[in-house]
């Protein structure tokens, strides 16, 4: 009796929170035909209580089972791309679609539990963006994908020049209107969530991270062997796109460094090896190659 009338008054005092507000929810699905209903089904159920608007919208990214089939005897809002394009594609279609200021996206795999949505959209109203950090839950990541994640985590909170809990979490809630001018920059495929981290670290939006559980995904993971070279292409992406000083600035003292080292031991024996003026000129490249790419960065990211 006492646990239900602590959760009627916790629940009252969420409707409260929420109150005036709204939410828009993207899922995107790619073969989750055995996940997706039951992620509609939580979704509304956690919804539900509050009494306000909100609307579903599932994203079919050109599925090959029975996905789109069974999101539309939903009754949801269904779009659908012809071929897969990719997650970021999809969630790019989704948010386009949204009618509510406040928009959140969850996977429909089953790994993220909808029912932290309200918690996270009363959060929002003072905020930007909030997002589900998974913490000590990733141990359900598979361990090859481990090393890579921790090092984008470093790297892109080295960049961010603030602590980035969770870079590619799945769960989080955002304004609409504060992430639409970064849609161009926005990727098609799986580091959609890593970019718009950074996007909204790199140009000062609020931004809190929230504990969330990290569940078993139901089917097959979308991640391939190809996926390796993606990541590398993103780690340079977001190195001269986010500010790129940080990386070029050091990277090109260490030539410099490197130069005069061996300029001095030359000066020992009386002649100046090439070594030194390959070091200053590399230097001074990647210093000037930096500058263009800040100066792009400030074009690209400015408020």
């Amino acid at each position: 009796m006492k646990d239900r009338e602590a959760d009627q008054a916790e629940l009252s005092s969420l409707v409260s929170e929420v109150e005036g507000m709204s939410l828009s929810i993207v899922i995107p699905a790619y073969n989750e035909e055995g996940a997706v209903k039951a992620t509609i089904d939580e979704v509304r159920a956690a919804m539900d209580p509050l009494g306000i608007p909100y609307e579903i919208i599932v994203v079919d990214d050109g599925s090959e089972d029975r996905t789109l089939e069974i999101a539309r005897q939903t009754g949801v809002v269904v779009d659908s791309n012809q071929v897969n394009t990719g997650y970021g594609a999809a969630l790019k279609r989704g948010v386009r679609r949204a009618q509510h200021e406040y928009v959140a996206i969850i996977d429909a795999d089953g790994t993220y539990p909808p029912h932290y949505l309200p918690d996270m959209l009363a959060m929002c109203r003072d905020q930007d963006m909030v997002v589900g950090d998974r913490g000590a839950a990733m141990k359900n990541v598979p361990l090859v994908r481990r090393p890579a994640k921790w090092f984008l985590n470093k790297f892109a909170s080295f960049l961010a020049e603030r602590r980035l809990n969770d870079l590619n979490s799945g769960l989080r809630v955002f304004r609409k209107s504060e992430l639409v001018p970064f849609i161009p920059l926005l990727p098609q495929k799986f580091s959609f969530t890593t970019t718009i981290t950074l996007c909204m670290a790199a140009n000062g939006k609020r931004m809190i991270y929230t504990p969330i559980e990290y569940g078993k995904r139901v089917g097959k993971s979308k991640i391939r062997p190809m996926d390796f070279i993606n990541f590398l292409i993103l780690i340079l992406r977001i190195s001269t796109l986010f500010n790129p000083l940080r990386v070029f600035i050091p990277l090109g003292l260490v030539f410099m460094v490197i130069g005069t080292a061996k300029f001095l031991i030359d000066l020992t024996f009386g002649d100046l090896s090439e070594t030194v003026i390959f070091a200053y000129l590399a230097a001074i490249m990647i210093w000037s190659l930096g500058l263009i790419a800040d100066m792009i960065s400030r074009l690209h990211l400015r408020p």
